[in-house]
């Protein structure tokens, strides 16, 4: 019997820049906005109605660096990943609580340089939060231009 599923898929735009920052292990922790809209028609005036969610995304080590250098205001991304609640205290020492998605698949789905190539990453288990982090280069990134789609 399954003990559950925690999945969340979300193709959206990035609302700002990433915020990147390193732990002291010096794994990277790139913080995200992403928005996803979604729109219908009322049925009682006709119009066409939108509604826009924000949603608050982390990429931690080789997926954090990417989303740094990649991503930025605006680029539309897929991202796969599960929610995340964790407890933190305000300056006047008061418990917070935030619930947010911890990525553990990010694709870009812009153009790069005016081709239309799509760009993936999936981390390997030893690039899990979980489990510290890679030295991975830039040159490691999944990435072709040559694609004729």
């Amino acid at each position: 019997m399954a003990r559950g599923v925690n999945k969340v898929i979300l193709i959206g735009n990035l609302g700002r820049d990433p915020e990147v920052r390193y732990m002291p292990s010096g794994g990277a922790v790139a913080n995200v906005t992403i928005a996803t809209s979604e729109s219908w028609k009322d049925k009682q005036t006709g119009e066409l109605q939108e509604r826009t969610e924000w949603h608050r995304v982390v990429f931690f080590n080789r997926l954090g660096e990417i989303a740094g250098e990649y991503l930025r205001k605006g680029s539309k991304v897929y991202v796969e990943g599960s929610l995340r609640t964790r407890k933190w205290q305000d300056n006047n020492g008061q418990d917070r609580y935030t619930t947010e998605i911890v990525g553990s698949e990010m694709q870009m789905l812009d153009s790069r340089n005016a081709t239309n190539s799509d760009t993936s990453f999936t981390p390997t288990p030893s690039e899990t939060p979980s489990t510290g982090g890679s030295s991975a280069s830039p040159a490691d990134i999944p990435f072709d231009d040559d694609i004729p789609f």
